[in-house]
């Protein structure tokens, strides 16, 4: 057994493919802010396949972590040299191991934020990109604005030198590469947010407005934020996988990642000062990702949504185990269906209706093993980005929302924090505290919780949506959601 680190990589390649490039000859083109499972089991994935080709061995990537947690990452990382095993779960049990080359660098921030900002600064890193989560941009759900109200980004504003925050350093990095003369980067979103390149533009310019509105200016006018979408369900690593990872491939990993085999990148192709020969790793290159990102926010991030509530009121814990129930399998066929497709454009060669049943058999991949509860997560970020515009969309052409309005419900009562077997909810929400006093308030108020304008705008205007929530509320409180379920899908056929 073998502990991964770059000493030990030729022996572990002897059975488990791994990077057959020179690591030493790599050089960092790419900083990546927020290093979490999806970014090792995709972006790095596709920089690693590539560098195996002969490639790109000029775009490798520094990672950066800002957050507390992220230190541990940085310990992991440093200590394996950059290593770490991808292990792909076949829907068959089959597992198929790599050992991913491309991170040839990790710094977390509050330890060396100078260090972080010279290797932004070096007109060798051309690309920065971001996995930073929906709640990262700091945009008010209400009015799309931006909200600088965060500790982070204040302090970021009275100190922009040292900056604390992802704004604080890309703001830092563009001042510094604006005074000496080096070509901006392009900033690229990973994020799971329409338009996600648009609102990392808005938001950035916005925040060095507010800091120095000649360089928010400069940013606008010179700096690229091309859109993209992203998808691979990559669940957080539990200590099964690492054990898994030793035992099965004799590989002693302090942080593998698993993931599905399903795995997409469409990127739009605006990159000033280049890029990776992505599109021969197989990012699908365009000049509009729009409708892709919509089909795949409204489809499978919304579909998540529609599941993941439900199952767990109803004891669940796994996405597997909810997609493989067939009563929550034909209400998920039904909110894609009647709600979501409707108000999607048309997809570049893309069947509309074999994607959605691609969806419910890549959630009910049983050895992926997909929690539930991180699928409920920060909730107040998700459901107001991927499933609001749905019913907006919806409720402005007198379509259906009822399985929306469902969903809604579903989540006031989790938010609750307690299941249908009364056994307590651990809430993850950056605003975990306003919106389950909201939903304590329920019982005796049923539109409490819709009542938030940040996460649902006029939605508790609207009489239409309005008599399907209340509807939907009170079935799960009367009777649990596998009744709610039947309720709503009594006459229902799916196809």
């Amino acid at each position: 057994m073998k502990v991964l680190n770059r000493d030990t990589l030729e022996a572990v390649s002897a059975t488990v493919p791994a990077p057959a490039y020179d690591r030493t000859q790599l050089r960092v083109g790419i900083v990546h802010f927020g290093v979490g499972g999806f970014h090792r089991a995709h972006q790095a994935m596709y920089v690693d396949r590539l560098m195996q080709d002969g490639t790109a061995r000029d775009w490798a990537i520094c990672g950066v972590g800002l957050l507390p947690g992220d230190r541990h990452m940085a310990d992991v990382l440093q200590a394996q040299d950059g290593l770490y095993t991808l292990v792909t779960k076949h829907p068959d049990g089959t597992l198929e191991p790599r050992v991913i080359g491309s991170i040839a660098r990790y710094l977390y921030g509050p330890a060396d934020p100078a260090a972080v900002l010279d290797q932004m600064v070096d007109p060798a890193v051309r690309i920065v990109s971001l996995t930073v989560t929906e709640g990262g941009y700091h945009v008010n759900p209400v009015t799309g604005e931006l909200d600088p109200a965060a500790p982070e980004l204040q302090y970021d504003l009275a100190h922009p030198d040292e900056p604390s925050s992802m704004f604080g350093y890309v703001l830092a990095a563009l001042r510094r590469r604006r005074a000496a003369g080096v070509p901006p980067f392009t900033v690229v979103s990973c994020d799971n947010i329409q338009g996600n390149g648009d609102v990392a533009r808005a938001m950035l310019v916005a925040f060095a407005r507010l800091q120095d509105p000649d360089l928010g200016g400069w940013i606008d006018g010179e700096v690229s934020f091309p859109n993209s979408m992203v998808d691979r369900i990559t669940p957080a690593t539990a200590a099964a996988d690492r054990t898994m990872v030793a035992t099965r491939f004799g590989i002693i990993d302090e942080w593998p990642v698993v993931a599905e085999p399903f795995v997409q990148w469409v990127l739009e192709d605006d990159f000033p000062t280049g890029r990776p020969p992505f599109q021969d790793a197989g990012v699908q290159m365009v000049d509009d990702v729009v409708p892709y990102e919509m089909m795949k926010l409204r489809l499978l991030n919304a579909g998540h949504q529609a599941l993941c509530y439900l199952g767990y009121l109803a004891g669940y814990r796994y996405a597997h185990e909810v997609a493989a129930d067939p009563l929550f399998r034909s209400f998920l066929l039904r909110y894609m269906r009647e709600e979501a497709a409707p108000t999607l454009p048309p997809v570049p060669g893309v069947d509309l209706r074999d994607y959605q049943h691609q969806l419910v058999e890549r959630f009910a991949n049983a050895h992926v093993r997909d929690t539930l509860a991180r699928l409920c997560a920060e909730s107040s970020d998700r459901i107001p980005a991927w499933l609001v515009p749905v019913v907006v969309e919806n409720l402005q052409a007198g379509g259906s929302v009822a399985c929306s309005a469902l969903v809604v419900a579903a989540w006031a009562r989790y938010a609750e924090g307690t299941d249908e077997q009364g056994r307590p909810i651990e809430v993850v929400d950056q605003r975990r505290d306003r919106v389950m006093a909201a939903a304590g308030r329920q019982r005796q108020d049923g539109l409490a919780f819709l009542r938030d304008r940040t996460l649902f705008g006029d939605l508790v205007d609207d009489d239409r949506f309005v008599t399907a929530y209340r509807s939907a509320l009170t079935d799960l409180h009367r009777d649990g959601a596998r009744a709610a379920l039947e309720s709503l899908m009594a006459g229902a056929r799916i196809h």
